[in-house]
């Protein structure tokens, strides 16, 4: 093996360990802002915070959950808005 291409080798190596690194901090950060924003939903309802606006607590189904796990804490303030105006998130 030449030097030349033990050096591309390494090259190599380092820029798909990067690579990697970003990814898998990614993922990382997109699960922990997911469970963040479904414990926040739960923890609205177990709670009762809507009840201090006068509404009924958030139903916790498929959409409501998608919502949440997708958009984080986003999510959950999208869904308690559209849930204080009065648009239902069922199927």
């Amino acid at each position: 093996m030449s030097f030349f291409t033990a050096l591309l080798a390494l090259i190599l190596v380092v820029v798909i360990a990067f690579v990697l690194y970003k990814v898998v901090k990614s993922v990382t950060t997109l699960i922990i802002n997911a469970v963040v924003g479904v414990v926040l939903l739960w923890l609205i309802n177990l709670l009762n915070l809507m009840s201090i606006v006068g509404r009924p607590d958030i139903p916790i189904n498929l959409i409501t959950v998608l919502i949440c796990a997708i958009g984080g804490v986003f999510g959950v303030l999208i869904t308690v808005v559209l849930h204080l105006l009065g648009i239902p998130l069922t199927l």
